[in-house]
């Protein structure tokens, strides 16, 4: 069995890696830092490691790595490379947003397309979309990158929609954490009002059911208290609500 992991040289990615290890899967780690992929490389035992360097915002390089690995049998596809950007939307930097688009977006676009092509054919296999709770409201202040998690989520719900209607036996599945105590906080520039979940244990929970065909994955009885009640308010209340909870966020 053979995993294909983006966003693999720290946090959430890192610990999947782990986690995959542990049951037996040969590893393909990507992330653009390669001495950290090489960190992680030495810290898996009794499985195959394939470091492969890449920059998941630049489309020409995302095409690239399928070609690179479409020879590969690729069992299970890990869409974790990711990150934010804090700031109101006039202020952001268009070429942060730009990137992030492309790698929260259009890089998880092109390997689950092209992954779950190659998987239909044999009929198995499983893709793991990590999206966020984000996906599930706007977020002012926070726009772009919720913006793409909505992206994220509802996509994978509607190849998972398809994927059952053909009874296929090729899952796909989106992992919609809330707080997480990676370097996201860092690399956005926030810091999180409420205590995030490890990393280990929101990658062990992501694993396990995505191999159940889990469609959306909520590690933590908080994170679904909140979407459960996320119902009752009214799509203008919970961005107001929003708004509130991201400026609680050191952005600075």
């Amino acid at each position: 069995m053979k995993a294909l992991i983006t966003g693999a040289s720290s946090g959430i990615g890192r610990e999947i890696a782990k986690y995959l290890a542990l049951l037996k899967y040969d590893l393909i780690i990507v992330a653009r830092s390669e001495d950290k992929l090489n960190s992680l490389e030495s810290e898996l035992k009794n499985v195959d490691v394939q470091v492969v360097p890449c920059d998941l915002s630049s489309e020409q390089e995302v095409f690239d790595l399928y070609e690179r690995l479409r020879s590969e049998k690729i069992d299970f596809l890990v869409n974790n490379a990711g990150f934010g950007a804090y700031g109101k939307f006039a202020d952001v930097p268009l070429k942060t947003e730009l990137d992030l688009i492309h790698t929260n977006v259009c890089a998880v676009h092109i390997l689950t397309k092209l992954f779950l092509k190659d998987m239909l054919k044999r009929n198995s296999g499983y893709i793991l979309n990590v999206g966020s709770a984000a996906g599930f409201l706007a977020g002012p202040t926070f726009s772009s990158y919720y913006a793409s998690k909505n992206y994220v989520v509802r996509l994978t719900q509607a190849i998972h929609e398809e994927l059952r209607r053909e009874k296929s036996n090729v899952k796909v599945s989106v992992l919609c954490p809330g707080p997480v105590r990676t370097n996201f906080n860092n690399v956005a520039n926030v810091k999180f009002c409420i205590r995030g979940l490890s990393a280990d244990y929101v990658a062990k929970c992501a694993v396990d059911k995505t191999l159940k065909g889990k469609m959306i994955i909520t590690p933590g009885f908080e994170m679904k208290a909140t979407k459960f009640f996320e119902h009752f308010l009214s799509e203008k209340m919970l961005t107001r609500v929003s708004y509130n909870v991201q400026m609680k966020k050191n952005g600075k």
